[in-house]
Parts: C-alpha cells; structure tokens; sequence
C-alpha cells in the first residue's frame, strides 16, 4: 500500500495536469469570446450547457462520481461565461447602461415628500439629508410618496429601507419593484424612543400605546416588562403622537420621538425606551429618474431565479468573480407563486466600473427577471 506521502505527491502532479488543463480550457474560451463579440452572439446558452452537462455524467465510470463531474462541469462552465462578460465588458460590447450620471443632485427647487405628519422620523432623516430649507410636504403612506414622485407632484421621497434592531422595512422594498423609481442616496438616523403623554400623566397609569409596528417592536423588552399597556399600531410615530392630543386620555401614550412630544404638547414620562441604545433606521432617497452621482459607491438590484438547486450560488459567483463586495442580502416572497423569492442585494461598486458592467450583464442573462434599483 502507497504511504501518504506518495498519495499526496501523485495528487500533486494530477492537480498541475489540471491547472494546465484549465488554463489551456480558459485559453479557448477567451477565443470564443472573440467570436461572439464579433458575430453578436449572446454569452449565455442554457441549452447547450444542459446537453454538456448530460454529456458529462454519461461519461463518467463510477456512478458516484456523476454528480461532482456534472458539479465540477458547472463551474467550469460557470468561469468561461464570467470570463466572457469580462471581454465584452472591456471592448464596450455591453453598452452604457440607463442610467445617466450627475455631479450632484438638483435640490434648489426641488419639492421633497415623506410618510407621516410634521415630526416623523422620517422628516428627520429629510432634513439631515436635504438640511431646512426645502421645500417639503408629508402623505398619508410610502406608496403614496412612490406616487408622488413618479407623477410628478414631488422630486425626491424619503424612505425607510432598513433598521438595525427590526430590520428590513419590507413594504418598501415590495414598492421599489413595483415602481419605476430609483434610489439616488441614503442617510442613516439614530433613533431614540420615548413614551410621551399628555402632560400631567403618569407612566404607572398608561394602559395604550400608540406607534408604528417597527416602533413597537424597537421598544419590545420595555413593553414586556409593562404588560398592562396595549399596544395598538398605527401608520407613523408622529401619527401616534396625534392620536394621543385628540383622545385627550391620560391612559393612553405613545411610542415617537422626543422632538414629535415636543411638537405636539406631549410630556416625556419615559426617555430612551428602545431596547438598543444604538438603534439607527437607513432612509433611502429616491425618484423616478434614471440617475446616479459620479461618485456613488453602493448598487442596490433585485433579481429573480430559477426554482433549482445551486441557482442563487451561481449568481453570488458574479460578484467574487468581479470582486465585488457584497454588503447586504434579503429576501421577499414573489406574489401568487408560492415558496418562490425575489432577492435584494446590495454590493460596492459604481455603475460606471467595468466589473459592476461585467457583473450585471451576466446577472442579466442568467436570472430570470433583475431590476437595478439604483446606485449611490
């Protein structure tokens, strides 16, 4: 029987066989690049990867080792392709993308909106954004701000995509597919709860709490140890604070900001409830042009895939392929198409680089469905 030593030197001398084999494959199939550059021919042939891989298998001698050739076939295949896109990328055979890009956004006269009423978190992140002086108006819902925009009426919206302790704002990201908006910045705002009430109130006394669902959830532990307060939902934290001054209850409170309990008369009977001290939401800016700033440095996508094994590996590969950070990935459920999703991702890069070109066209043609939700 061989000692381990000479096992390990005849695995090395396969494996230069290999590395000189992938080299000379990689070789051809940089010529095949070249000819589809030339003759218009698209990267991707589902078809003929499905009869490789079928070939590959019947091939094999030993049953068990069927499925690691089709694997390893896969990926063999997987790296031409990427090696293919980077060509066209470099010869500019995959053409400018629609997006144009600006040296700064037209704010001066610009109309903003954001969801909910005069103290809002959201109004908040507008102005740590936008600072005072602008122009801006509130709207009932986040999908009336979307339609806001793309009718028009409005500029730019401010959105919450995301906050650290609830996480994912998923309604928002549900309406950044539906709309033809895009996302052209952000701004991260700490978020600092109290219990506010009408003055004169006690804490011991409160037996409602008014906020927005990701406001109670942020404030969980503090109503866990108050069970005697209901928590009712309602559209925003400001609206909460609303809702306390027109019932005029001294049993009722809300769960908002210190400056929304200022704005509407509201005592503080409770600072920082929250149950991180460092609790931040990410506000998403947006409209509905197709625009980014030169220098962006973060791409938003959705894509949709097959309903296979291995599918949502194959597109991650893009990414490490080109070197691309990846900072960011969620999942929705897809409408009426039970136990299948839609994936969010958000990477490091500017649309103008030639990997983040490299990287897209190949998500383009290998996805079922992707939408660029914006870079900035």
């Amino acid at each position: 029987m061989a000692s381990l030593e000479e096992l390990r030197g005849e695995l090395d001398r396969l494996d230069e066989q290999i590395i000189a084999l992938y080299e000379r494959r990689m070789e051809v199939c940089s010529c095949v690049a070249d000819y589809k550059i030339k003759n218009g021919r698209k990267v991707y042939d589902r078809q003929r990867e499905q009869e490789k891989l079928a070939k590959a298998a019947s091939q094999v001698e030993h049953e068990e080792n069927k499925k690691g050739v089709q694997e390893l076939f896969t990926l063999l295949m997987s790296l031409s392709r990427k090696l293919q896109y980077q060509k066209l990328s470099r010869c500019g055979t995959t053409g400018r993308l629609p997006f144009i890009e600006v040296d700064q956004l037209e704010v001066k006269k610009a109309r903003i909106v954001f969801q909910g009423v005069e103290g809002a978190y959201s109004e908040a992140a507008l102005k740590q954004y936008f600072g005072d002086a602008v122009n801006s108006y509130h709207v009932r819902t986040w999908k009336d701000a979307m339609d806001a925009i793309e009718d028009g009426a409005a500029d730019f919206a401010v959105l919450p995509i995301e906050n650290s302790s609830a996480g994912a704002v998923s309604e928002v990201y549900d309406l950044l597919v539906e709309y033809e908006n895009y996302i052209v910045g952000e701004t991260v705002l700490p978020v600092n709860h109290v219990l506010a009430g009408l003055p004169g109130s006690g804490e011991e006394e409160i037996t409602r709490v008014y906020s927005h669902p990701q406001g109670l959830m942020q404030c969980e532990k503090y109503l866990y140890d108050h069970p005697a307060m209901e928590k009712v939902s309602v559209p925003n934290t400001a609206v909460a604070a609303c809702k306390v001054v027109e019932e005029q209850d001294k049993s009722h409170a809300a769960i908002c900001s210190a400056y929304a309990a200022s704005l509407n008369g509201l005592e503080v009977l409770r600072e920082q409830i929250n149950d991180s001290r460092h609790n931040s939401t990410r506000f998403i800016i947006v409209t509905n042009q197709k625009i980014f700033l030169k220098n962006a440095d973060k791409i938003s996508i959705c894509f949709e895939l097959p309903h296979k094994s291995g599918s949502l590996y194959q597109m991650l590969s893009h990414f490490i392929f080109n070197n691309l950070n990846l900072t960011k990935i969620e999942s929705r459920p897809i409408e009426d198409r039970p136990w299948e999703y839609r994936f969010f991702v958000d990477f490091e890069g500017n649309l103008a680089d030639g990997g983040v070109k490299s990287a897209i066209r190949g998500l383009r043609e290998e996805t079922t469905s992707m939408k660029i939700l914006g870079n900035y």
